[in-house]
């Protein structure tokens, strides 16, 4: 899958310098650490299944609405459609895989029916080794697999400029993982909405509401084949 340089620049540098989001958006958009309150879960005796949606700040949803990320979409979604799920957003801005497997069995004591995983950005742009980032996603499918969930993994792109052997083995990264461990793919998880004015926020990097409809869109085709 081929993207400009400029546009995937724009969209790893994004998530990771989001790392850096102000206090005013993480009080918007609360890590489960801060304030386990987050998790809807923890606020009553819901009995839906949950629906995981685990990753950095494309999951948090910085810099939107917490009504217009693609957890509170999806959950919108799968209501219209009447599938009766409830969905846990556990992003938390500027993680990097290995930070996201430091929180899984967080995550896990959810034991949610279906996790999302969308790491490996932030891995990306900094140049982790691509083993790393492997075994740290690998890890967490594992995990939460061996527990009952089924697993979606979300694909990620890096910019081409930290040269054509990375990128290609960070592009298979993906795909690897998901096959080797049983994970659901989604091949990008910013499909048709990266680098797109009109789909992403003033700073040209994370999605506007519009942006993360389509996100929506994106995780819905391979998803409700597990509902």
């Amino acid at each position: 899958m081929r993207r400009s340089s400029f546009i995937l620049f724009l969209v790893f540098a994004g998530i990771f310098f989001c790392g850096n989001c102000t206090r005013s958006r993480r009080e918007t958009n609360p890590s489960p650490e801060e304030n386990p309150a987050s998790y809807p879960l923890f606020r009553d005796q819901d009995d839906r299944p949950v629906i995981a949606a685990f990753g950095d700040s494309l999951t948090a949803g910085s810099g939107v609405d917490p009504a217009e990320n693609y957890p509170s979409r999806l959950q919108a979604k799968l209501d219209a459609e009447g599938y009766r799920y409830r969905v846990v957003n556990a992003g938390v801005s500027g993680e990097t895989s290995s930070q996201g497997l430091s929180r899984a069995k967080s995550v896990q004591a959810l034991n949610p029916a279906i996790v999302i995983i969308e790491f490996g950005g932030n891995d990306g742009l900094r140049g982790v080794p691509v083993e790393t980032t492997r075994r740290n996603l690998a890890a967490m499918v594992s995990l939460f697999r061996s527990k009952g969930a089924k697993v979606i993994l979300a694909g990620m792109e890096i910019p081409p400029n930290y040269g054509p052997q990375y990128t290609r083995e960070f592009h298979n990264i993906f795909a690897g993982v998901a096959e080797e461990h049983g994970a659901a793919l989604i091949p990008f998880f910013l499909e048709d909405v990266g680098g797109h004015r009109g789909l992403n926020q003033d700073d040209g990097i994370h999605p506007t509401s519009e942006g993360y409809a389509i996100v929506v869109e994106n995780v819905w085709k391979v998803l409700k084949p597990l509902l």
